[in-house]
């Protein structure tokens, strides 16, 4: 028996998804939130194997309890069942540890292989999901320059709107070196500028909107 629980903030789609799902004897359904708080404070006393989480909560984004949930439950698996179909967020949920994405309008059979695949540790994406990556592949997007330490906080920064001396005076180090490090960006990102370079390590999910 796969213990599941759902987590989605309209009460309507969280009831429809718990009926149609408790039909497929091979599950059990432990739970299911509206919000990150419920959510946090019903895994506590009813472990589970997978998660079924929306991205826009009332109280939280669920792109950010990815990583501290699969923190303190590792052997709990978690699908993003969502609208959004933006790559970013597609791969950004990714490298947070989802283990498995899925549009909302999706088929419910798409959303049982799901969770029965990241059960056993196999990543999983619904069609519509596995056509949005392959065409960033397609496109060239899936190619992520590889980034030192220092280029990636200085990414972040300059992503943040500070300038060159204010990055220089948070980070310790000098303008110069700044600048240094922001041209190999602008090389490494095959970009005429940092600006456009910042949009690209978006798109990859190296740093938030």
């Amino acid at each position: 028996m796969i213990k599941i629980a759902i987590t989605d903030d309209h009460p309507l789609l969280l009831e429809g998804l718990k009926n149609i799902l408790s039909q497929d004897t091979d599950l059990q359904i432990m739970g299911c939130y509206e919000s990150a708080t419920a959510l946090k404070d019903g895994l506590q006393h009813h472990p589970i194997d997978v998660l079924l989480l929306d991205i826009n909560l009332s109280d939280s984004n669920g792109i950010d309890l990815i990583k501290p949930l699969r923190s303190q439950y590792p052997s709990m698996q978690i699908i993003i069942l969502s609208v959004h179909n933006e790559y970013a967020v597609i791969n950004t949920a990714f490298q947070e540890g989802a283990l498995g994405y899925i549009q909302k309008n999706a088929g419910v059979e798409e959303i049982l292989t799901g969770i029965k695949t990241v059960l056993y540790g196999d990543r999983f994406t619904c069609s519509q999901t596995k056509t949005i990556i392959d065409k960033k592949a397609k496109d060239g997007l899936s190619s992520v320059p590889k980034l030192t330490r220092r280029e990636k906080e200085i990414l972040v920064e300059a992503a943040m709107g500070l300038t060159t001396a204010q990055i220089a005076e948070k980070l310790f180090i000098s303008p110069h070196t700044v600048e240094s490090h922001r041209k190999n960006l602008i090389e490494k990102f095959k970009t005429s500028n940092l600006s456009s370079a910042i949009k690209l390590a978006i798109e990859y999910g190296l740093v938030r909107a």
